[in-house]
């Protein structure tokens, strides 16, 4: 299958194939409306099997994406992508805090001994992201239940017995807060209100343990109605795998991740085709595999069973593959060219890279993508992991390419075919590193990404983002034309919350 070229744009010769377009190439004609930007629905497709309630998705980059903004994100409905450059077990502990930090119901609480000790109680805490345990005989997950062990009853313990102290000391034992198997919501919130305490041991008859509610995932719950949840109230989380990565395949798999991510530079290559036919020929999960640019590319990962394609070579703010090896797709042409194929075929096309702000992230979906990934937005907030520094007395945050020296000896170089390489100074980098703004926390900032969308779409007379990939209508812009649509002729005094200036920091 051939990229189509542009209309109205014949090639001066057969091997130009098409002209690129990206987004400052294009604007979004309005139209008739009776839609407001407070009744547009954003919620999308993020795979064949899973949804979102925004379109937004945060990037695989270990400057980006670990547990706490995994977390962040999936209450505000997107979701998060836990990076690679980590071994595969703490990889698999990122996904686990994420599936441990909110539930309806927890049906699988983590539990331990009354003969434990202290010090492994608390190492448990911060390795699960959980404030306390049920004490079961022999520390077994369906045991019998013999107490209970929160962070209140060690607040008066001494730190230096950690070590010796049991478990068995320090739990409370008598006059525990207890219910049945099938008590809803509603009934625990009363039952924990009336007892006092945060946390109800689901008990059935014989004295097994059978789950655990606590009062701070009823209250997420409500305070987060639009979050992303699986099927058992728990946020949703992905993961990134490399090529042929089987050992991390099957520990993120066992820590319950929802969706697996084959992350690398070109997705239209054999080894990641086969490595995307050999997940789905042994595990019952939901891939998105990329990155392509092209229509063949694109039907290449669905035909070896992608239930999403992510677009982009080359796009990122922090990536020079285009630069460093003269290869790419202007991403809005890279999108239209994986839509062509993926739309017919009932799978969800992914953004990845380019967005600058909100009025891009808009563009993308009317070009057909189901969802936007961002890096360089996300990785000036406060949950990212990328380290706060002060430069000139403003405040900023460390943020690399995945294809950057440092992140390539850090363990990204297998995304680049460079995995065999074992000396940093013998790879060739295809990115860079730097820094980018502090933004705050996600929440907020992502309320006013997602808000200049819903107003994009009733500028367009869109309802909903599969109206608006379906309706809406670009005009090619020139270059002076991309200049008035920025703020001019004005010395701007105060920043608005919406809006980064294309010009880099100084």
């Amino acid at each position: 299958m051939e990229d189509t070229p542009a209309p109205n744009h014949p090639t001066a010769h057969p091997k130009i194939v098409q002209e690129g377009l990206t987004f400052d190439d294009l604007l979004l004609i309005p139209a008739a409306s009776d839609v407001t930007p407070d009744s547009a629905c954003t919620r999308t497709r993020l795979t064949r099997k899973i949804d979102l309630e925004i379109p937004v998705i945060s990037a695989p980059m270990d400057t980006v994406t670990e547990s706490a903004l995994a977390i962040a994100l999936a209450q505000e409905g997107g979701i998060g992508i836990i990076h690679k450059n980590l071994d595969p077990e703490a990889q698999a502990r990122e996904v686990q805090k994420v599936k441990r930090s909110e539930n309806g119901v927890i049906t699988d609480p983590v539990t331990v001994s009354p003969d434990d000790s202290i010090a492994r109680a608390v190492e448990l805490m911060h390795e699960q992201g959980v404030s306390g345990f049920p004490i079961t005989v022999g520390g077994v997950a369906k045991g019998e239940v013999v107490g209970i062990l929160t962070r209140r009853d060690m607040k008066f313990l001494d730190p230096s017995r950690h070590a010796e102290a049991r478990v068995g000391e320090v739990m409370t034992r008598e006059n525990l807060v207890t219910a049945s198997p099938d008590t809803g919501p509603e009934e625990a919130e009363g039952i924990l209100n009336r007892a006092r305490v945060e946390k109800l041991l689901l008990v059935d008859d014989a004295g097994r343990l059978a789950g655990l509610i606590t009062m701070r995932d009823l209250e997420n719950v409500r305070e987060h109605p639009r979050a992303c949840r699986d099927e058992r109230g728990r946020l949703r989380v992905g993961a990134a795998t490399g090529v042929m990565q089987f050992d991390r395949i099957k520990a993120l798999i066992e820590a319950e991740v929802d969706v697996l991510v084959v992350d690398t530079a070109h997705g239209h290559s054999r080894n990641v085709l086969e490595t995307v036919r050999q997940i789905k020929a042994s595990h019952d999960i939901q891939i998105i595999a990329g990155n392509v640019a092209t229509a063949d590319g694109a039907l290449a990962l669905i035909e070896a069973g992608a239930d999403a394609v992510k677009v982009g070579i080359g796009p990122g703010s922090i990536c020079t593959t285009r630069i460093v090896t003269g290869v790419g797709v202007p991403q809005i042409t890279a999108v239209l060219n994986a839509v062509s194929v993926c739309e017919g075929l009932g799978v969800p096309v992914i953004a990845d890279g380019g967005i600058r702000q909100s009025g891009d992230i808009a563009k993308a979906l009317a070009a057909g993508a189901s969802a936007v990934m961002l890096g360089s937005l996300f990785a000036g907030m406060e949950e990212s992991p990328g380290e706060l520094v002060i430069h000139r007395g403003r405040r900023f945050k460390t943020y690399r390419g995945m294809g950057s020296e440092g992140a390539m000896a850090a363990g990204s170089a297998d995304r680049y075919g460079q995995a065999s390489k074992v000396e940093s100074r013998k790879f060739v980098p295809e990115g860079v590193e730097g820094m980018v703004p502090f933004r705050g926390r996600i929440g907020e900032y992502v309320y006013q990404l997602v808000g200049g969308v819903r107003s994009a779409m009733g500028y367009c007379g869109c309802a909903t983002v599969e109206d608006f990939r379906s309706h809406s209508r670009f005009v090619r812009v020139t270059a002076a034309s991309m200049v008035e649509s920025h703020p001019h002729d004005i010395t701007i005094t105060k920043e608005a919350p919406n809006y980064v200036s294309s010009q880099p920091a100084t």
